[in-house]
């Protein structure tokens, strides 16, 4: 047996974990089977007997889910990246309590970090204020991480000094972004962030409180472009849950509402209202599309207040990493989506049993749904009420330090839509100019 090790590592196909990524919508592509060429063989082990066909059934993810992405965001520095990178787990061999197979067994985790060396270094850009902005990474919240760097964090505190601020971004709902950002980039970062800032939106909170769909490229409803301040107050509920759970983890909260042209004085004072009963530290009106930073000025006050009245020592983690993957994918489904509870596909089972026998039991959980509700169920606005997570699978990656699983219908590579955007787009041939793009 460890001769049999020693010299291969007998992968078993059926438990290939590792996906190839594009960054192209193709619904095609989310299963596939691989090696069907005619070279594509492998030797019998009976003698004689003709070669067999070493395929097997696998599928695409989109880039930003990618664990090489979510590596490069939570690395703390090149030795870290190499790591983590080795540590990739990419199948398991055959037979009982099968051995994790890694990217370091494969014998590529040195390539894989020289590919990404540069990678590491985040970019450096600036607002048209010539505010310094770092750029780097892109997993999506919803089916990733949803965070920038770790290096861009440090980087930039280091830049601002002691008494200097450094805003960094969660995607999508601070049920999905943020609470990755606490508990799985704090985690590894070390960071103690001391206020979160929730940006909310007239026009999402009236859609939240029962408003029509709004779809890219189609005119806004009028109940969008009039004035409808029970609308917005009945969507606001969506807002103080996103406040209830930021709290949770010990930070001041502070509301940005951002303005839109449309909005009126009624229905923004309304939105702060909602939010300074729900618990906000303050709630202000962010007028920067129209006036840049001076429109923002108010709301950079309200976070240095935030942040004097509050002390890293108030931070927590929603729970502690040691709890077995069960328990914890409850925590976060109650506590911060407010499920009844959590049902599990038979595969899901099957993953969490292995991750546990394996050692992966103590990682945290990077939970993947649609960013559109709290439930799994995107048509359910507002703070939908007695529904339960459904996990299909869970997925590992352990190089980046976290399990990830795969809730409702969210997919990890896209499709288009009944109608593409491309039937809009065009070119001038006689002046070469791009159209309907925007």
């Amino acid at each position: 047996e460890e001769r049999s090790a020693f010299a291969r590592l007998d992968i078993d196909l059926d438990t290939v974990t590792w996906q190839r990524v594009l960054d192209t919508c193709d619904r095609h592509l989310r299963k596939i089977e691989v090696g069907r060429g005619p070279k594509e063989t492998v030797k019998a082990k009976q003698e004689g007997a003709p070669r067999l066909q070493h395929s097997r059934v696998t599928g695409f993810d989109i880039t930003v889910a990618s664990e090489v992405m979510a590596v490069l965001a939570l690395a703390k520095d090149l030795s870290d990246l190499r790591e983590k990178l080795g540590a990739m787990v990419v199948g398991y061999s055959r037979g009982e309590g099968g051995v994790p197979i890694t990217a370091d067994d494969l014998g590529c985790g040195g390539a894989l970090t020289v590919l990404m060396k540069d990678a590491l270094m985040p970019t450096l850009m600036q607002t048209v204020e010539r505010t310094p902005v770092l750029v780097h990474a892109g997993p999506f919240a919803n089916i990733a991480t949803g965070n920038s760097s770790i290096v861009a964090d440090e980087i930039a505190l280091k830049l601002v000094g002691k008494d200097g601020f450094v805003v960094t971004e969660a995607g999508f709902g601070a049920d999905i972004g943020m609470e990755k950002f606490f508990n799985i980039k704090c985690r590894q970062s070390g960071l103690k962030p001391k206020c979160a800032v929730i940006v909310a939106t007239v026009r999402a909170l009236k859609m939240h409180g029962g408003g029509p769909p709004v779809s890219a490229g189609k005119p806004l409803a009028q109940e969008y472009q009039e004035e409808n301040v029970e609308l917005a107050t009945k969507g606001a509920a969506n807002l103080a849950k996103h406040i209830e759970n930021a709290k949770k983890f010990g930070v001041n909260v502070v509301v940005a509402v951002n303005k839109f042209k449309n909005d009126t004085e009624a229905e923004i004072e309304a939105v702060r209202k909602v939010a300074l009963d729900a618990g906000a530290f303050d709630a202000v009106l962010s007028n920067h599309w129209a006036e840049g930073g001076a429109g923002a000025a108010k709301l950079a006050e309200a976070v240095e207040q935030a942040c004097q009245a509050n002390e890293e020592a108030n931070f927590r983690f929603l729970y502690d990493a040691e709890l077995p993957i069960r328990e914890k994918i409850e925590i976060i489904s109650k506590e911060i989506y407010g499920a009844d509870g959590v049902e599990y596909m038979p595969v899901a089972e099957k993953q969490i049993d292995q991750y546990e026998k394996t050692g992966f039991g103590n990682l945290p959980i990077c939970i993947a749904k649609t960013q559109y509700s709290f439930s799994c169920d995107p048509a359910a606005k507002g703070v939908p009420k007695g529904f339960k997570i459904t996990v299909r699978e869970i997925r590992s990656c352990v190089g980046a330090g976290f399990l990830y699983p795969i809730c409702g219908d969210i997919m990890t590579i896209p499709g288009l839509p009944t109608r593409p955007g491309f039937y809009d787009v065009d070119i001038d041939v006689k002046t070469g100019e791009v159209l309907g793009l925007f």
